[in-house]
Parts: C-alpha cells; structure tokens; sequence
C-alpha cells in the first residue's frame, strides 16, 4: 500500500556525522507526520525527529542542536541530518509516516530501518 525506504545508515567515528533519508511511495494521497525513531538495544522505541506538513518540528532533547529534520513534500521524502554523533545515537533508525491513503484510510507506516553505529 505504502513503501518507505530507507538509507544512509552505517558506521562512523564519534563526532562524525551521517545523513539520513526516508523516501515514501505508494497509494499515497498525502502525508502530514513524517519522521525518525530510534531503537538501542534492550530500550524501547523513541522518537528522534519529526516534521508536520505545516512546517512544525519536534526533536528529541538529546538530539537537539546536533540533528537536524528537512522534508522534500514534493517527493514525499524526508531526511535527518545527524552531526556531532555520539556512541549513545547507536540504534536502528526507522522512518515513519502518517499517510492518508487512496482508500481515504490515515495510517502510520515504518520503514524497515537502518542500522546507525557510532564507535568511541
């Protein structure tokens, strides 16, 4: 129904920096919430960043001032800029999107994620 795709993921160096995207394709007649999430493991999913379809931005407290969200709403793609990276950001990062689709159903969508490693 709906596809997102992800890359960009790897390894790299603390302080080092990696560039996500996330890019949605599909039944898609819009989206409004897009966005990344993190999971370390033995911890709980968490939400990193997210943008709206009116321009409003969320981030993660640990995040803030080293990533930074952008969003291409003509290609329904979005990307997460981390800089400044930390052995803490190690995770699986995945792309979400609150989608309405042909079938005027809203629902979220998950990427299949990209494992972002940062090494001390």
């Amino acid at each position: 129904q709906v596809q997102l795709v992800e890359s960009g993921g790897g390894l790299v160096q603390a302080g080092g920096s990696l560039r996500l995207s996330c890019a949605a394709s599909g039944r898609i007649l819009s989206i409004d919430g897009m966005g990344w999430y993190r999971q370390a493991p033995g911890k709980q999913r968490e939400l990193v960043a997210r943008t709206l379809a009116d321009g409003t931005i969320n981030y993660a407290e640990s995040v803030k001032g080293r990533f930074t969200i952008s969003r291409d709403n003509a290609k329904n793609t979005v990307f997460l800029q981390m800089d400044s990276l930390k052995p803490e950001d190690t995770a699986v990062y995945y792309c979400n999107a609150d989608a309405l689709t042909t079938d005027w159903e809203r629902l979220d969508f998950w990427g299949q994620g990209t494992q972002v490693t940062v090494s001390s």
